[in-house]
């Protein structure tokens, strides 16, 4: 569209009328604010309207439309919008727990998946339909997914006689300990002395290496441990230990496979087995029961170990010299003198291990959980290869097969017998070619009438959205009748899946959609800087504590506003310190997260969250750029647009510029740049008081004092960050419907667009009226049309 023909058309389009009065002057033929032209087509229309929603746009110096004005554009565009139909495929996460159900297999020791390409995302969401393609390259990976799963689930074996295995004397660790131990004849005991996540990996783990090939079979399994703890109390400086020398010592139970690389190193599948604390001194007996999957073996950990034992010993002797032989205070310096020095002499803290028995299978069945669910409480027999086939589907496809799609089973079955394979294996390759069918892999979206979806896509859609995984028994009941369709009935099965522990599914997956958790450690903090995040595990740590907000908002339904404005959290002992709470909890049982009232202000709400404060932050240094961006991408809800090709990069040497401050505003100089960073750069400013990992500061690493003070485009001006929480709190009419918009794109699995605006406003004013609740807001974002529409 020509500029002439846009003022022509405006005097018939609402629309475009809007644009022409308030918006060509900035976004025409001879301005682009922000590389944005709104004379012509195409226009981002979604840019817009988040814009005129917010009332960020027009800026606060160009003339403002009313508020009658505002709405009647933002209704005209919601009338404007064509539906959409998209169908979505499983991605990898709910492929492993549909997996897992399907086939009542634990899969915290088997991953099909590993080869599959990273699923594509959309604003963070890694389920919207629109991007997750299916390439060549992930059919072939579907294949062999099928085949290692059935080959897992139906292993054909009987299980063997439980068994005992004894290790203790000669124990082997790792190359960088051993020659130490040997040439101290220590080997009659492991030594743990660093916690998992050490650079080095020097006595982090403690794995049994003549037990390399693992457990015999997939079971439980009974582990006894003798262990001696010492020197929790020591006479070295805790810093150069990181430990808190009054927290117990923690031992932990990890798998390991050899196969899948050094025992002795973290592992890309290495699921806790088991934890507790244990007392000074020893030996002590402690025991474990845990599953193993064949092939693993327990391994040992330190959780709150030492932070880098190989620093330990290459400065023990030069630091504390009086705790050797005086004739061996030159000779023990070096790392590897330093080692043998230090585990002769030195009482740094450790966790030794004298006496390892493994026992097992115990209690296995006689034919696998997995193995039933597939063939029913009857062996395999050729005359019940359709039934096995038929049920098999029906729970694969969430709905019951047809009779065309078990003939085409039957079909392959009849080629493969035709082919020379036995009866059972050509029925198992049937059930891989269920695995590999789009009624598996796709999410239904068959419609019952006026364009809702059926009970049974109706099912499945629920329970992705809230357990991210296939329907159980009950709910495909309730499908398999049609009570699903009535609206008590979904919401009481809404109800229940909230109230299930599988629902963790939910807040996690939904907090890695909108917040963008999954990235907390893409760009790890630098150890040197800020090794806490490391020795005191904080990365879990402030996951947990975002999980932990969610989870209470919605068992308790309470206010959606509460992730902005909560004045408690949810903490350990580690991160109570982190914010400058150290003896908030005692150092016993400290690991443990509780609930905590805040009366730092500071603190309140997700703005206070660690790990919020350092997936928006790059592990070195603050950006009010970078975090700025990150706020209007997920507080405010107005992403802002990609910045124009000509415009550079900041130049930190910028003639003049003492601070990032002074060195923004010269970047906002260029008219370009301006445009966004007005935006950009205020609610940016409001976290420069949290370093990378979350901590409060007064002051930059250089000294210089921190300006934590701004102006929103819309007026309101603070000086930190909880003025600039007092400035969101008049926005709770905006955060909500943003709330709302995020939680239907992740529940429908496709992005929600102008036309969506009047459901989504709709749905936000039915749960203020309720009070805000966030559980309110789920339930009612499960009966609304969006959600139970085959395309809307």
């Amino acid at each position: 569209m020509t500029p002439l023909l846009l003022f022509a058309f405006a005097a018939t389009d609402p629309a475009a009328s809007f644009l022409n009065t308030y918006c060509v002057s900035c976004h025409g033929e001879k301005v682009q604010m922000g590389k944005r032209r709104f004379d012509r087509a195409p226009v981002d229309w979604e840019a817009v309207k988040g814009r005129v929603e917010s009332a960020t746009m027009p800026p606060k110096t160009a003339r403002q439309p009313s508020s009658a004005e505002r709405q009647a554009f933002l209704t005209h565009l919601a009338k404007q919008a064509p539906e959409k139909i998209v169908l979505r495929r499983l991605n990898r996460r709910e492929y492993l727990n549909t997996i897992g159900d399907l086939f009542q297999m634990p899969m915290d020791q088997f991953d099909p998946t590993s080869r599959f390409p990273r699923d594509q995302q959309y604003a963070h969401m890694d389920n919207i339909g629109e991007t997750l393609v299916t390439s060549g390259y992930l059919l072939e990976q579907y294949l062999d997914a099928a085949d290692a799963v059935i080959g897992k689930a139906l292993p054909g074996t009987t299980p063997p006689a439980p068994r005992t295995w004894v290790f203790k004397d000669h124990f082997r660790q790792q190359k960088e300990l051993d020659g130490a131990r040997n040439f101290n004849k220590l080997t009659q005991y492991m030594s743990l002395f660093e916690h998992p996540r050490t650079p080095h990996y020097e006595g982090a783990y403690a794995p049994l290496h003549a037990f390399s090939e693992g457990v015999p079979y997939d079971g439980e399994y009974e582990v006894k441990v003798q262990v001696e703890a010492l020197y929790r109390k020591n006479p070295y400086d805790a810093k150069l230990l990181g430990t808190d020398p009054e927290a117990p010592f923690r031992f932990g139970v990890v798998a390991g496979n050899a196969r899948a690389g050094y025992l002795q190193h973290e592992q890309p599948i290495q699921p806790l087995l088991g934890e507790t604390e244990i007392a000074d001194g020893g030996p002590q007996w402690l025991t474990f029961q845990v599953r193993l999957d064949a092939g693993y073996q327990p391994r040992f950990i330190f959780p709150n170990g030492m932070n880098d034992v190989r620093r330990v010993f290459s400065r023990f002797a030069r630091e504390y010299p009086q705790f050797l032989p005086e004739d061996q205070r030159k000779v023990a310096a070096g790392i590897v003198p330093g080692r043998i020095a230090m585990m002769k002499y030195g009482q740094i803290p450790q966790i030794r291990i004298h006496h390892v028995e493994i026992r097992g299978p115990l209690n296995a069945p006689a034919v696998p959980a997995s193995q039933r669910v597939v063939y029913g409480d009857q062996p395999f027999a050729v005359e019940r290869t359709r039934e096995i086939l038929t049920r098999f589907a029906s729970r694969a496809y969430r709905r019951p097969a047809s009779t065309e799609e078990v003939d085409r089973l039957m079909g392959i079955v009849e080629k493969r017998r035709a082919a020379g394979i036995g009866a059972e294996t050509a029925m198992q390759d049937a059930l891989k070619a269920v695995l590999c069918s789009p009624a598996f892999l796709y999410l239904s979206a068959a419609s019952e009438q006026k364009g809702r979806l059926n009970a049974h896509a109706l099912a499945s859609r629920l329970s992705y959205f809230l357990w991210s995984t296939m329907p159980d028994e009950a709910l495909l009941k309730k499908a398999n009748s049609g009570a699903l369709l009535k609206d008590e009935v979904l919401r009481a099965e809404t109800r229940r899946l909230l109230a299930s522990p599988r629902s963790k599914a939910f807040v996690e997956g939904f907090l890695d959609s909108w917040l963008n958790l999954r990235s907390l450690g893409d760009m790890p903090p630098d150890r040197d800087q800020f090794g806490a995040y490391y020795f005191d595990n904080l990365q879990d740590s402030m996951k947990t504590e975002t999980r932990m907000l969610m989870r209470h908002l919605l068992d308790e339904n309470k206010s959606l506003h509460d992730f902005m404005e909560a004045r408690y959290s949810f903490l350990n002992r580690q991160l109570a310190r982190l914010y400058g709470m150290p003896d908030a909890i005692p150092a016993a049982g400290g690991h443990v997260f509780r609930k905590m009232e805040l009366t730092d202000a500071r603190r309140g709400g997700l703005l206070g969250h660690g790990s919020i404060l350092t997936v928006s932050a790059n592990g070195i240094e603050t950006s009010p750029v970078t975090r700025g961006v990150w706020m209007l991408e997920n507080i405010f809800g107005t992403p802002p647009a990609p910045p124009p090709d000509d415009v550079p990069a900041l130049d930190p040497d910028v003639r003049g510029a003492k601070s990032i401050r002074d060195l923004l505003t010269k970047h906002r100089e260029n008219a370009a740049c301006m445009s966004c960073h007005r935006s950009i750069d205020p609610p940016g400013f409001a976290l420069e008081n949290f370093d990378p990992i979350g901590r409060w500061r007064a002051k930059y690493p250089n000294g210089a004092a921190i300006d934590a003070s701004g102006q929103l485009p819309s007026g309101e001006a603070f000086t930190d960050i909880t003025g600039l929480r007092e400035a969101l709190a008049g926005r709770k009419p905006q955060f909500a419907r943003f709330l709302t918009d995020r939680l239907l794109t992740y529940a429908c699995g496709r992005k929600f667009d102008a036309a969506d605006r009047p459901r989504i406003e709709a749905i936000a004013a039915v749960v203020e009226k309720k009070g805000n609740g966030l559980r309110d807001l789920v339930e009612q974002i499960v009966l609304s049309e969006a959600f139970r529409g085959n395309g809307n």
